[in-house]
Protein backbone atom coordinates (compact mmCIF):
# COMPACT_ATOMS: atom_id res chain seq x y z
CA UNK A 1 0.00 0.00 0.00
CA UNK A 2 0.95 3.41 -0.84
CA UNK A 3 1.46 6.37 0.94
CA UNK A 4 2.01 9.60 -1.06
CA UNK A 5 3.36 10.65 -4.45
CA UNK A 6 4.03 13.83 -5.97
CA UNK A 7 1.65 15.49 -8.13
CA UNK A 8 3.22 16.19 -11.87
CA UNK A 9 4.07 19.17 -12.41
CA UNK A 10 3.76 20.15 -8.55
CA UNK A 11 5.81 20.09 -5.46
CA UNK A 12 2.79 18.95 -3.62
CA UNK A 13 2.99 15.58 -2.04
CA UNK A 14 -0.31 13.91 -2.30
CA UNK A 15 -1.90 11.06 0.29
CA UNK A 16 -1.85 7.70 -1.48
CA UNK A 17 -3.34 5.17 0.61
CA UNK A 18 -5.00 2.49 -2.02
CA UNK A 19 -2.56 0.64 -4.34
CA UNK A 20 -2.99 1.60 -7.65
CA UNK A 21 -3.93 -2.21 -8.94
CA UNK A 22 -6.66 -1.69 -7.00
CA UNK A 23 -7.90 1.92 -8.33
CA UNK A 24 -8.03 0.22 -11.55
CA UNK A 25 -10.20 -2.44 -10.42
CA UNK A 26 -12.58 -0.03 -8.79
CA UNK A 27 -12.64 2.07 -11.85
CA UNK A 28 -13.12 -0.89 -14.23
CA UNK A 29 -16.35 -2.17 -12.35
CA UNK A 30 -17.57 1.76 -11.42
CA UNK A 31 -17.55 1.99 -15.50
CA UNK A 32 -19.23 -1.04 -15.97
CA UNK A 33 -21.54 -0.13 -13.77
CA UNK A 34 -22.13 3.27 -15.23
CA UNK A 35 -22.23 2.11 -18.25
CA UNK A 36 -25.16 -0.64 -17.77
CA UNK A 37 -27.61 2.67 -17.21
CA UNK A 38 -26.11 4.78 -20.35
CA UNK A 39 -26.15 4.47 -23.91
CA UNK A 40 -23.11 4.09 -25.68
CA UNK A 41 -23.37 6.35 -28.68
CA UNK A 42 -23.04 5.87 -32.63
CA UNK A 43 -21.95 8.83 -34.08
CA UNK A 44 -19.13 7.46 -35.89
CA UNK A 45 -17.47 11.33 -36.33
CA UNK A 46 -18.09 12.17 -32.58
CA UNK A 47 -16.25 9.05 -31.13
CA UNK A 48 -13.52 9.09 -34.31
CA UNK A 49 -12.97 13.26 -33.03
CA UNK A 50 -12.65 11.86 -29.12
CA UNK A 51 -10.63 9.17 -29.76
CA UNK A 52 -8.16 11.38 -32.05
CA UNK A 53 -7.48 13.94 -29.91
CA UNK A 54 -7.71 11.99 -26.75
CA UNK A 55 -5.14 9.68 -27.93
CA UNK A 56 -2.78 12.98 -29.08
CA UNK A 57 -3.22 14.44 -25.49
CA UNK A 58 -2.77 11.11 -23.93
CA UNK A 59 0.80 10.93 -25.75
CA UNK A 60 1.67 14.03 -23.79
CA UNK A 61 1.43 12.22 -20.35
CA UNK A 62 5.18 11.28 -19.15
CA UNK A 63 4.14 8.27 -17.52
CA UNK A 64 2.38 4.50 -18.44
CA UNK A 65 -0.73 5.21 -18.01
CA UNK A 66 -3.36 3.90 -21.03
CA UNK A 67 -6.42 5.77 -21.40
CA UNK A 68 -9.58 4.68 -23.46
CA UNK A 69 -11.64 6.89 -24.59
CA UNK A 70 -15.87 6.93 -25.00
CA UNK A 71 -18.55 8.55 -26.25
CA UNK A 72 -22.23 8.39 -24.33
CA UNK A 73 -25.38 9.80 -26.45
CA UNK A 74 -27.08 12.17 -24.11
CA UNK A 75 -27.79 15.36 -25.52
CA UNK A 76 -28.66 16.78 -22.40
CA UNK A 77 -25.46 15.73 -20.38
CA UNK A 78 -22.94 19.14 -21.49
CA UNK A 79 -20.08 16.69 -18.89
CA UNK A 80 -17.20 14.45 -19.22
CA UNK A 81 -15.80 12.30 -16.72
CA UNK A 82 -12.78 10.04 -16.02
CA UNK A 83 -11.87 6.89 -14.00
CA UNK A 84 -9.49 5.51 -12.41
CA UNK A 85 -7.43 3.21 -14.93
CA UNK A 86 -8.16 5.80 -17.85
CA UNK A 87 -11.42 4.88 -19.09
CA UNK A 88 -12.79 8.87 -20.14
CA UNK A 89 -16.18 9.26 -21.27
CA UNK A 90 -17.70 12.51 -23.45
CA UNK A 91 -21.52 13.17 -23.51
CA UNK A 92 -22.85 14.11 -26.43
CA UNK A 93 -24.53 16.96 -25.38
CA UNK A 94 -20.64 18.17 -24.80
CA UNK A 95 -19.47 17.51 -27.97
CA UNK A 96 -22.22 19.63 -29.75
CA UNK A 97 -21.58 22.37 -27.71
CA UNK A 98 -17.51 21.92 -28.60
CA UNK A 99 -16.48 24.22 -31.66
CA UNK A 100 -13.10 22.69 -32.31
CA UNK A 101 -10.16 19.90 -31.62
CA UNK A 102 -8.36 22.74 -29.34
CA UNK A 103 -11.34 23.07 -27.34
CA UNK A 104 -11.97 19.13 -27.02
CA UNK A 105 -7.80 18.55 -25.96
CA UNK A 106 -8.68 21.35 -23.35
CA UNK A 107 -11.69 19.21 -21.65
CA UNK A 108 -10.06 15.93 -22.17
CA UNK A 109 -6.95 16.82 -20.89
CA UNK A 110 -8.14 18.04 -17.59
CA UNK A 111 -9.66 14.67 -17.34
CA UNK A 112 -6.65 13.34 -18.05
CA UNK A 113 -4.71 15.06 -15.49
CA UNK A 114 -7.54 14.04 -12.43
CA UNK A 115 -5.54 10.45 -13.44
CA UNK A 116 -2.02 10.75 -13.58
CA UNK A 117 -2.80 13.45 -10.21
CA UNK A 118 -4.18 10.56 -9.02
CA UNK A 119 -6.68 12.70 -7.35
CA UNK A 120 -9.29 10.07 -7.29
CA UNK A 121 -6.77 8.04 -4.96
CA UNK A 122 -6.21 10.84 -3.02
CA UNK A 123 -10.23 11.58 -2.44
CA UNK A 124 -10.25 8.05 -1.70
CA UNK A 125 -7.42 8.31 1.06
CA UNK A 126 -8.82 11.15 2.78
CA UNK A 127 -12.31 9.10 3.19
CA UNK A 128 -10.43 6.45 4.64
CA UNK A 129 -8.01 8.61 7.04
CA UNK A 130 -11.38 10.14 8.41
CA UNK A 131 -12.90 6.85 8.99
CA UNK A 132 -15.75 7.67 6.31
CA UNK A 133 -15.27 4.41 4.83
CA UNK A 134 -15.15 2.12 7.72
CA UNK A 135 -14.75 -1.35 5.86
CA UNK A 136 -12.24 -2.10 3.64
CA UNK A 137 -12.01 -1.38 -0.18
CA UNK A 138 -12.55 -4.97 -1.05
CA UNK A 139 -15.72 -5.19 0.86
CA UNK A 140 -17.12 -2.14 -0.29
CA UNK A 141 -16.98 -3.49 -3.76
CA UNK A 142 -19.06 -6.86 -2.92
CA UNK A 143 -22.42 -4.94 -2.28
CA UNK A 144 -24.11 -2.59 -4.26
CA UNK A 145 -24.72 -0.08 -1.50
CA UNK A 146 -21.05 -0.02 -0.61
CA UNK A 147 -20.27 0.09 -4.20
CA UNK A 148 -22.31 3.89 -4.37
CA UNK A 149 -20.58 5.20 -1.40
CA UNK A 150 -17.04 4.15 -3.10
CA UNK A 151 -18.31 5.63 -6.79
CA UNK A 152 -19.35 8.74 -4.24
CA UNK A 153 -15.96 9.12 -3.27
CA UNK A 154 -14.39 8.94 -6.62
CA UNK A 155 -16.67 11.91 -7.46
CA UNK A 156 -18.65 10.25 -10.18
CA UNK A 157 -22.48 9.68 -9.36
CA UNK A 158 -23.82 6.51 -10.05
CA UNK A 159 -26.71 7.08 -10.29
CA UNK A 160 -26.44 9.97 -13.55
CA UNK A 161 -22.95 8.76 -14.41
CA UNK A 162 -21.59 12.23 -13.90
CA UNK A 163 -18.96 13.95 -12.26
CA UNK A 164 -20.01 14.81 -8.37
CA UNK A 165 -17.47 18.36 -7.61
CA UNK A 166 -13.41 17.36 -6.72
CA UNK A 167 -11.90 19.98 -4.53
CA UNK A 168 -11.23 22.84 -5.59
CA UNK A 169 -7.69 22.37 -5.31
CA UNK A 170 -7.96 19.35 -7.71
CA UNK A 171 -10.04 21.28 -10.31
CA UNK A 172 -7.13 23.90 -10.15
CA UNK A 173 -4.20 21.44 -10.55
CA UNK A 174 -6.35 19.83 -13.44
CA UNK A 175 -6.73 23.16 -15.30
CA UNK A 176 -2.95 23.89 -15.37
CA UNK A 177 -1.83 20.45 -15.62
CA UNK A 178 -4.54 19.28 -18.36
CA UNK A 179 -4.04 22.32 -20.36
CA UNK A 180 0.18 21.68 -20.38
CA UNK A 181 -0.49 18.08 -21.39
CA UNK A 182 -2.62 19.54 -24.63
CA UNK A 183 -0.68 22.49 -25.46
CA UNK A 184 2.71 19.70 -25.86
CA UNK A 185 0.28 18.33 -27.89
CA UNK A 186 0.10 20.88 -30.00
CA UNK A 187 -3.22 22.23 -29.23
CA UNK A 188 -3.85 26.26 -28.23
CA UNK A 189 -4.49 26.44 -24.86
CA UNK A 190 -5.65 30.20 -25.01
CA UNK A 191 -9.05 28.74 -25.97
CA UNK A 192 -9.78 27.23 -22.79
CA UNK A 193 -10.79 31.01 -20.89
CA UNK A 194 -13.11 31.44 -24.69
CA UNK A 195 -14.26 27.81 -23.92
CA UNK A 196 -15.19 28.49 -19.81
CA UNK A 197 -16.83 31.73 -20.89
CA UNK A 198 -19.22 30.28 -23.39
CA UNK A 199 -19.57 27.57 -20.78
CA UNK A 200 -21.03 30.63 -18.30
CA UNK A 201 -22.90 32.16 -20.92
CA UNK A 202 -24.94 29.30 -21.94
CA UNK A 203 -25.98 29.20 -18.34
CA UNK A 204 -27.01 32.38 -17.47
CA UNK A 205 -30.48 32.23 -16.34
CA UNK A 206 -31.12 28.62 -16.33
CA UNK A 207 -29.76 25.54 -14.22
CA UNK A 208 -25.89 25.34 -15.42
CA UNK A 209 -24.39 22.76 -17.88
CA UNK A 210 -23.47 19.81 -15.87
CA UNK A 211 -19.83 20.39 -16.70
CA UNK A 212 -19.75 23.74 -14.74
CA UNK A 213 -21.96 22.74 -11.99
CA UNK A 214 -19.26 19.63 -11.49
CA UNK A 215 -16.28 22.33 -12.59
CA UNK A 216 -16.56 25.45 -11.28
CA UNK A 217 -15.47 28.31 -12.98
CA UNK A 218 -15.10 31.02 -11.04
CA UNK A 219 -13.00 34.19 -11.03
CA UNK A 220 -10.17 32.63 -8.87
CA UNK A 221 -10.04 30.00 -11.75
CA UNK A 222 -10.40 32.28 -14.61
CA UNK A 223 -7.78 34.42 -13.09
CA UNK A 224 -5.69 31.30 -12.46
CA UNK A 225 -5.81 30.24 -16.05
CA UNK A 226 -5.06 33.15 -17.10
CA UNK A 227 -2.48 34.48 -15.25
CA UNK A 228 -0.95 30.95 -14.52
CA UNK A 229 -1.89 28.11 -16.50
CA UNK A 230 -2.32 29.63 -19.93
CA UNK A 231 1.17 31.06 -19.94
CA UNK A 232 2.97 27.54 -18.68
CA UNK A 233 1.68 25.29 -21.30
CA UNK A 234 2.20 27.74 -24.22
CA UNK A 235 5.79 27.82 -23.19
CA UNK A 236 5.57 24.19 -23.63
CA UNK A 237 3.04 24.07 -26.87
CA UNK A 238 4.41 21.30 -29.78
CA UNK A 239 6.66 19.62 -27.51
CA UNK A 240 5.31 16.25 -28.07
CA UNK A 241 3.20 16.80 -31.20
CA UNK A 242 3.13 14.27 -33.51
Amino acid sequence: MGCGGEVPYSDRQALHLVPEAQMRAIGERSFTEIRSRSQISNNSAFLDQVRRVGQRVAKAVAGREAFEFFVFEDDQQVNAFVLPGGKVVVYTGLLRFIKSDDELAVVLGHEIAHVTARHANERLSHQIALGVLSSSLEIAMQGKGSHDTVLGALGVGSTLGVLLPFSRMHELEADRIGLIYAAKAGYDPAVALGFWERMQQASAGKKPPAFLSTHPSDKRRHDHMQTVCIPQAKSLRGTCAP
